[in-house]
């Protein structure tokens, strides 16, 4: 794993480096322990094919800002885009055994950025930690690459305006745990929350966006605050709209939703999964899913860029040998 430590009043984060996986020693008091003050980042290295060698990051730089962006929300010092970068293929050149064979998977990468230091009263940490490690990963959910059913959870909220939902907080996951495990007893793969003041407009799911498709037009939430923005999810909307799709960033209503043709998830680790079906107020709404969806075609498209198997002409991927 890699370490990199910054104290308050310093320039930056100093020089990081690489140690064996284990555990982390932190005081009692720490402020991520104590205040939750700690942010993390999901990211994929994908085995080229042997006749190319290495491995392919994609677009890390945009966790990187994406970490900057909630470091400042959180009142946290974040890594520069080099810095995060840089590390992250360390961590991946020094973790190499583990990067699944092309198509079997990848490894998954999870920059964590905490408030290490002692504080017992309520405020920022003295100082922060910068660590991340790494592991081999399959399919996100049981079913696999087939299409998963959604329960939409109209009680608990994920988040609400002026929140931490825009930001990937620690603190955002914790608290959607007992509907998401509710929901998988219920024989459900995960949960889609609503909107906390009018409880009519779709946000996302517990770890994923959504997305909807009716004739030739495609919707997915808007992110104003309560959404976290996707890195995939941004991705998707210029694939969808290379292949001619108009793609709206707006409301998405429930009964936007469960009119919709076909609606699919996107994420770092569900990548672009398809969805069967979702319930709502006790009723299965049912949706196009199989080889003639845009669902698929996007996952294609994807898929090939991440894994070298086509012509990556917007840059999204680095190299790292």
């Amino acid at each position: 794993m890699y370490v990199m430590r910054c104290s308050q009043g310093d320039a930056g984060f100093s020089r990081g480096e690489l140690s064996r996986y284990g555990n982390v020693e932190l005081s009692p008091s720490s402020g991520v322990l104590n205040y939750g003050q700690g942010l993390f980042e999901g990211l994929k290295a994908y085995r080229r094919s042997s006749e190319m060698g290495g491995y392919t990051l994609f677009r890390p730089e945009e966790n990187a800002r994406r970490m900057q962006v909630g470091a400042e929300r959180m009142c946290m010092p974040a890594p520069s885009v080099e810095q995060f970068v840089h590390a992250v293929k360390q961590t991946v050149l020094a973790n190499r055994r583990w990067v699944p064979p092309q198509g079997k998977g990848a490894l998954y990468i999870r920059p964590l950025l905490i408030g290490s230091g002692a504080i017992l009263g309520l405020a920022p940490a003295p100082e922060y930690m910068f660590l991340i490690y790494a592991a081999p990963v399959g399919t996100y959910f049981k079913e696999g690459l087939a299409a998963i059913n959604l329960l939409v959870e109209e009680e608990i909220h994920r988040a609400m305006p002026g929140g931490t939902g825009g930001v990937k907080t620690i603190a955002n996951y914790a608290p959607v745990l007992k509907p998401q495990m509710d929901a998988k007893s219920k024989g459900f793969a995960d949960v889609l929350y609503l909107d906390p003041v009018h409880k009519r407009y779709v946000e996302e799911a517990s770890s994923c966006n959504l997305f909807v498709v009716k004739g030739g037009a495609v919707a997915t939430p808007a992110t104003a605050g309560t959404i976290l923005p996707g890195i995939t999810r941004k991705s998707i909307i210029e694939l969808a709209r290379d292949r001619g799709y108009q793609v709206e960033e707006r409301l998405v209503s429930i009964d936007d939703l469960v009119s919709a043709d076909e609606v699919f998830c996107t994420g770092t680790a569900v990548g672009v999964t398809p969805v069967s079906t979702v319930t709502y107020q006790g009723t299965r709404y049912e949706f196009r899913t199989g080889q003639d969806t845009l669902s698929r075609e996007l996952y294609t498209d994807l898929t090939s860029i991440q894994m070298g198997l086509a012509e990556d002409k917007k840059g999204w991927t680095v190299a790292v040998d």
